[in-house]
Parts: C-alpha cells; structure tokens; sequence
C-alpha cells in the first residue's frame, strides 16, 4: 500500500478513500447519501461527542435511505468506564441495533487504569458480528496508543476512529500517519475531528488512510415564531434552541470530489 498524487494505490489498484459522514438525524443521513458520501456514523447529541441514537431514528433512517448505517452505542457522555447497569444497556442496544440490520456498530470501552477493556469488548464484539465493529475516539484515552492498537488487532476490529491523541487531526497528524503504516491491512486506522473540506487534501497526503471521518453540519433556523428567552432545555453551558444542525450535502459532495 502506498501513496501516489493523493490516491492509494493497494495491490497495483488505485483507491480512493472511504468518507464516513458523523451525523445525528434522518435528514442528515440523506444528505450523506445525496452528496456521494460512502457511509454514516448515526449518533444522538453530538454536543456530547456523540450518544446512542433512539431505535426509532434508526429504523426510519434505514427504511428511507441506502447507505450503509454504522450506529453509535455510548449510554452516556463523560468517560469510557461503564458500570455493570450501563454495559448491559449497551449490549441491549447493539442486539437492537443488529435487528435492525445496520451495516456496523461504533464503540469503546476502557479500564479505569486507561487501556482497552478487552474482556468487555469481547462481549460487544461478539454479540455484534456479523456486523461492521469500528472502536470509536476512547482510544485517544487511552495511556498508551501503540499497545491500544494491538489489543484492537487481538480483538478482532475492523477500524479505530481516531484523532491522533490530540484534539484534532491536523494536530494528531504524525502519530496517526505512524499507525497507520504499523496497522497496514491489519486494522483500518481512520482519522477523525477537525476535518474539512479545506484541509482534507493535505491530511490524506500526509496520513494516507483508506477510510475518513467527517463532520460537515450547516444550520439552519427553528421553525418556532415563539422564542421564550427565559427558558432552557440544559445546563448553562447550551446550545440555542433555535438554530437546528443537519449534514450539508454540498459540504459532503465538495469532499468526496476532492480525491
């Protein structure tokens, strides 16, 4: 596998990478699906770094849409140490999610010591397969990533969603381009976080990565005539009620025609 003017090139073919749209609604899923976009990772409240999406979102979304669906299952916001209530949910979700034929499921899970709980992603895993199985951002938690990536190896997954252990990619950029030359086609390394269609380019020359996570969002204003200014639905630290984010589908079409 190697890079040549932006394309991969695996096995003497050329290959373009893979985009993956991080969204949180059917509306955004087929603007995903409209803009050329390969997959989606559907969450709830993305606010949070992304939640558990409802059955309901899930099942409408694959009703009405094509594109494969991989489905976030993350009980709460906060750390990546569940206690025993919240890991049974997350398997009760993942056998939900399974019924509903998603194409995969996202997660990830930790020791309080910060490595991957291997023993409970095990569980996971298997209850998911045949499914699409990625471990999601948790890694850029854990203490030591080279020895998190093994475990992931070990442990049978597809793809790590990272950032680099930074906050971003373009600042994570030297650490992921080393995974993914230590991962090769053992695992799929995909970068995530801070990518646009105006540094896509640059990263993917640099890391070289089959698969890509974006997130693309427009907003557009509520519908609601009435706006009570005293009243809040979350804590202090909010989002305005009144402005809705969906996946723009012209974002999304900018950069998947970018390589």
């Amino acid at each position: 596998m190697k890079l040549v003017n932006g394309s991969l090139i695996i096995h003497n073919q050329v290959m373009r990478p893979i985009i993956e749209i991080c969204l949180e609604d059917v509306q955004s899923v087929l603007a995903a699906q409209n803009g050329n976009a390969d997959r989606v990772e559907l969450c709830s409240d993305l606010f949070e770094g992304g939640l558990t999406p409802s059955l309901g979102t899930v099942l409408t979304a694959r009703k009405l849409a094509g594109i494969p669906i991989n489905c976030m299952i993350r009980p709460r916001g906060g750390d990546f140490c569940y206690s025993d209530l919240e890991f049974q949910a997350m398997k009760e979700d993942v056998l939900a999610f399974k019924k509903a034929d998603v194409n995969g499921i996202v997660f990830g899970i930790l020791t309080p010591q910060g490595d991957v709980d291997v023993e409970r992603c095990r569980q996971i895993i298997e209850i998911a397969r045949p499914l699409s199985v990625t471990f999601h951002r948790a890694f850029d938690m854990t203490r030591d990533p080279y020895k998190a990536l093994e475990d992931l190896i070990g442990l049978g997954v597809d793809r790590v969603l990272t950032s680099g252990q930074e906050a971003t990619v373009t600042e994570g950029m030297d650490l992921l381009a080393d995974l993914v030359k230590i991962a090769g086609d053992r695992i799929i390394v995909m970068p995530g976080c801070g990518i646009t269609e105006r540094n896509f380019k640059k990263i993917h020359e640099r890391i070289g990565a089959r698969e890509y996570h974006v997130h693309l969002p427009m907003e557009e204003a509520s519908k609601m005539e009435y706006h009570p200014s005293h009243i809040y639905m979350g804590g202090l630290l909010r989002q305005s009620e009144f402005t809705i984010a969906h996946t723009d589908e012209g974002r999304v079409r900018t950069i998947r025609g970018l390589i």
